[in-house]
């Protein structure tokens, strides 16, 4: 059964097949494969592979559709984290809340990582059958 049977098995539109054909061929983008591979794709192929914009707007519940509760759970307790460490500096620093920008800019940041990990952990579930709970898992972040 070739790579291409096996993620058509999985009953995933084109545009998932093609990400999944991407990550089986290179790799995880943590890879020197995925680099050299991904500077060589096309800008809007480049998103494609490597942004979901419906995860950006729709984070936690496009997670729990995708049924990647462990990942989105482990995101969710980092913003909460954060958020909370946040507003007890401000608290302590004697400002009534954070400033517009930061907060804008928290936000931005929180929806970033829903974009740009959901192509690789819906692939690590739907063919590598990983279901672990570090929602960064085989991402680079430089």
């Amino acid at each position: 059964m070739s790579s291409t049977d096996e993620l058509q098995t999985y009953n995933a539109s084109p545009k998932w097949q093609e990400r999944f054909a991407f990550f089986d061929q290179h790799g995880s983008p943590k890879s020197p494969e995925f680099k050299t591979a991904f500077k060589q794709l096309p800008a809007r192929k480049r998103i494609l592979i490597n942004l979901n914009f419906i995860a950006f707007f729709f984070g936690p519940i496009y997670f729990f559709v995708l049924g990647l509760w462990k990942k989105n759970l482990a995101i969710i307790a980092i913003i909460v984290a954060l958020s909370f460490a946040l507003a007890l500096i401000f608290t302590l620093l004697g400002y009534e809340e954070a400033p517009k920008a930061l907060d804008t800019g928290m936000n931005v940041a929180f929806a970033l990582m829903y974009g740009l990990s959901a192509n690789y952990a819906y692939y690590l579930k739907q063919v590598k059958g990983s279901q672990g709970w570090n929602p960064f898992e085989g991402l680079r972040f430089v």
